[in-house]
């Protein structure tokens, strides 16, 4: 499978974008959307610089992920989120922590990389308290 997608700058030069951009603009493509959208349609809400096959490509990728879900649609497939931005970002989270074996090391490492304010988050968030001024936990 292709790790990425390769489009033409202005100067004629060939540049390839990594997959996990491609996966982020398609995933938003689908949170703005009000429903499940077929390959076609995600092509459409981004603009149409990608190809069908490398989106219907990306959205089998993520598909397989466990991201996306996806229903019949005609002969093909539409595909819906799993989860919005940060449920999905909470769910990478936990992918790493379960490789590895020393778990409390890990979240050790982690908290003592969080800045003070994230740190106060956390922090409040353990508590049963309000997650942050916006009100979003």
């Amino acid at each position: 499978m292709p790790e990425g997608h390769t489009d033409r700058s202005a100067d004629g030069r060939m540049d390839r974008r990594p997959a996990g951009e491609l996966e982020a603009s398609v995933l938003a493509a689908l949170w703005a959307a009000d429903g499940p959208l077929t390959p076609g349609a995600v092509q459409r809400a981004l603009g149409g610089g990608l190809a069908r096959t490398t989106v219907t490509t990306i959205l089998t990728r993520l598909h397989g992920k466990g991201a996306v879900t996806r229903a019949r649609s005609g002969r093909g497939y539409a595909y819906a989120p799993v989860q919005d931005s940060p449920g999905l970002t909470a769910r990478r989270m936990h992918a790493e922590l379960d490789k590895d074996e020393d778990r409390g090391t890990v979240l050790a490492r982690f908290v003592s990389d969080l800045s003070p304010e994230d740190e106060q988050l956390l922090r409040a968030l353990l508590d049963g308290g309000p997650a942050d001024p916006g009100g979003t936990p």
